[in-house]
């Protein structure tokens, strides 16, 4: 069964995320949230999630953070991170997610279906 970590302090955003991939999850998807860094390494550790999308603003441990440490500490090349960041810093940020691996990028608010059919692309899924 493929998973999804959904990865934000934000209670809501975690919320809207998972209203956007429900169609994933009559197709068998897991989703999985964590609400700080910490968490979402621990998470991805253990679940080993297909695909993660991070929020990049977090507590104990910013999305760059987890990102580089999934990616270049744990080589953990094959989860694939979509970045996900309300800064309106987005040149920046987006160079700084390319830099510790990240595989996509984009900005909130974000556009539901876009998110759900990068989704299903990831997974290889049909919606």
């Amino acid at each position: 069964m493929p998973k999804i970590l959904i990865v934000d302090d934000e209670r809501i955003m975690r919320e809207m995320l998972k209203e956007a991939l429900e169609k994933l999850e009559d197709k068998g998807v897991e989703l999985l949230t964590a609400d700080n860094g910490e968490e979402a390494i621990e998470s991805i550790r253990t679940e080993k999630p297909e695909l993660v999308i991070l929020d990049v603003m977090m507590p104990r441990k910013n999305g760059f953070e987890v990102c580089n440490t999934v990616k270049n500490k744990l080589g953990m090349k094959n989860v694939y991170i979509l970045m996900l960041t309300a800064n309106s810093r987005h040149e920046c940020n987006k160079q700084k997610s390319k830099e510790v691996g990240a595989d996509i990028f984009m900005t909130k608010p974000f556009d539901p279906d876009e998110i759900a059919k990068k989704a299903a692309k990831v997974l290889e899924i049909e919606i």
